[in-house]
């Protein structure tokens, strides 16, 4: 990590031990810069993102308002690199033990990455297309799944955790899909359910009663 700083200076020797651990903890994507109030120039740099350099001039506008007005955070907000980089900044004003500016902290970080993750993870959370359906009619196991997963998804609870009365809602759903008109259906079922082939076979028992009943 680069740093820049007037050794020589009190301010420098008080808070180098901050602007070094803020650096470092967000490194190598944040310039942490210490400007003197007094003199609009810059007390020390830490993992500087441009040439500037402690005796460099600050260029800080906002240091001309500065009094004890009790605000002494500014930001989040953006500045703009030459090479296009954008940067989220935040300032602080150090005040010395008579409440007077003494020095302001100005951390800049660069939201590159974060912008690029951004965008990666958006193309992931990208809408998905219609699956074409012809490619699964004959895949029955698929249904299968299909129809358990969104069931689970709407009552949000999963498999082992449904009742007698919502599995009996599901089976029902499965067979108005005709899966158990498909041979070995039972057992690809249990296996999605979670459950025993004795256990589907006699949720199916009762609900052919039920309709018979109904």
């Amino acid at each position: 990590m680069a740093t820049a700083a007037d050794s020589s200076d009190p301010r420098v020797r008080l808070w180098s031990p901050v602007c070094q651990a803020v650096a470092l903890l967000l490194g190598p994507y944040a310039e942490v810069v210490l400007h003197d109030t007094a003199t609009d120039r810059i007390l020390g740099i830490w993992n500087p993102m441009t040439r500037r350099t402690a005796g460099d001039p600050s260029l800080l506008g906002e240091l001309d308002d500065l009094a004890p007005s009790g605000r002494d955070v500014y930001g989040p907000y953006e500045k703009l690199l030459a090479d296009g980089r954008r940067l989220s900044s935040v300032s602080a004003v150090l005040r010395d033990s008579g409440g007077e500016p003494s020095a302001v902290l100005c951390v800049n970080l660069d939201r590159t990455p974060l912008e690029q993750a951004a965008a990666l993870l958006a193309g992931f959370a990208a809408p998905t297309t219609a699956r074409p359906e012809a490619l699964f009619e004959q895949d029955w196991t698929e249904r299968v799944h299909q129809i358990v997963g969104t069931f689970v998804r709407t009552h949000g609870r999963p498999v082992e955790r449904l009742g007698r009365e919502e599995r009996l809602a599901l089976l029902n759903e499965l067979d108005q899909a005709g899966v158990f008109a498909v041979r070995r259906a039972v057992p690809v079922v249990a296996g999605a359910l979670r459950a025993s082939r004795s256990t589907v076979y006699a949720l199916l028992a009762d609900l052919k009663a039920e309709r018979s009943t109904s």
